[in-house]
């Protein structure tokens, strides 16, 4: 309840600042709608149905190329973080290719995959995977070697070691790099969509911008930003009852 409140207080203190800066400024309303009239253009793409399709076409993107990256690297980075000799020469390609912007591999990818849904979810999946897989990676690195002693004593052997084990004692690190991820990956769903999708919330805003709509563009902004919020709420939710299943201490201090 008392997050709700901090919730709704932040929300009201940004309308009445938007609105004393609509109010009070030199600018044209075109340019810089009001919140009155941004929540209009928000019912036009309700009662319409655009926001509805958009949503599901971005959330489709998002959610096959997230979670393609989140189980892939973090099973790669579990096998990584054990066999460390290994680990020592994938590194230096990692952090070679991991600071290039996913949006530069666009024009390869697609001449790759063509247009439509797949190239949105390769830049995903781009831009989720590289955060999990190092997260993974260090917290693999970082487990307490007396689980490992315990669990050979009583003889587990892999690959029940790295899942029943490593797995639950590293989740905690891992979580943050999958907080990390999902932000990342959904700023550049957007990114990728306002390139060349043809439908989608990113295709939205540049549609919106195309026919001068200015409040259409603030509404479907505006649904980015609570989109987000409610996902990076669902994962901080999920990752709690990870934690709280495995036993991990202080698992709900995590975030």
């Amino acid at each position: 309840m008392k997050k709700l409140i901090h919730i709704l207080v932040s929300f009201a203190l940004i309308l009445i600042l938007w609105q004393g800066a609509v109010s009070l400024g030199y600018w044209n309303q075109a340019l810089l709608p009001s919140p009155p009239d941004v929540g209009n253009g928000f019912l036009e793409l309700v009662s319409s149905g655009t926001l509805f399709a958009g949503v599901k076409s971005s959330m489709y993107r998002f959610f096959v190329g997230y979670l393609l990256a989140a189980f892939s690297a973090v099973t790669l980075g579990l096998v990584l973080g054990w066999f460390r000799n290994a680990w020592s020469f994938v590194n230096p390609v990692v952090q070679l290719v991991r600071p290039i912007s996913p949006i530069a591999w666009f024009p390869f990818i697609v001449l790759i995959f063509g247009i439509g849904d797949l190239p949105a979810i390769v830049i995903i999946f781009i831009a989720a995977f590289f955060p999990i897989l190092l997260a993974t990676v260090n917290a693999v690195g970082k487990v307490d070697q007396t689980y490992i002693k315990v669990a050979k004593n009583f003889g587990i052997k892999q690959p029940m070691l790295l899942t029943k084990i490593v797995l639950p004692a590293a989740f905690p690190s891992i979580a943050s790099g999958l907080h990390i991820a999902l932000g990342t990956a959904w700023v550049f769903l957007v990114a990728g969509e306002m390139v060349g999708a043809q439908t989608g919330l990113g295709f939205m805003i540049i549609d919106a911008r195309n026919n001068l709509r200015a409040d259409l563009l603030l509404a479907n902004i505006l649904s980015i930003g609570i989109i987000g919020l409610i996902l990076d709420s669902f994962i901080g939710l999920a990752e709690k009852q990870l934690l709280k299943r495995w036993g991990v201490i202080g698992g709900n201090n995590v975030y």
